[in-house]
């Protein structure tokens, strides 16, 4: 089933973890919206440096340190997703506690680990 995802940090760099969760998100089928400081295209997704409006979304997988998840704290929760992974480097407790008090569940996980492992 695919699950329409939120990458915040994505990039158009092969050596990036956001730019292979995009592909891997992609090679699974799921829908992704890219976020990012530059515009760009990974693939068949388009990277935008401003945060579009998204409907129904599934999971929100971040990329970005915690100094500048603030910026996108009000959009996240705007999107109303049921999750939010924090990948390895971007856990926040601030935005942890938030996801909880707005029903969202919030996982420090690796969303790559999750395709890999069918856990996603």
């Amino acid at each position: 089933m695919s699950k329409k995802t939120v990458v915040i940090g994505a990039s158009t760099n092969p050596d990036r973890y956001s730019y292979l969760a995009i592909n891997k998100l992609r090679k699974y089928l799921h829908e992704v919206i890219a976020i990012g400081q530059k515009e760009g295209i990974v693939g068949d997704v388009t990277i935008y440096k401003t945060n579009p409006p998204v409907e129904n979304v599934d999971t929100v997988t971040l990329y970005i340190n915690p100094s500048i998840q603030k910026n996108y704290y009000q959009y996240i929760l705007s999107l109303h997703p049921k999750r939010i992974i924090f990948n390895p480097g971007t856990e926040n407790d601030e935005l942890f506690q938030l996801a909880k008090e707005n029903d969202i569940q919030p996982l420090e996980a690796c969303t790559l680990v999750m395709l890999g492992t069918g856990q996603y």
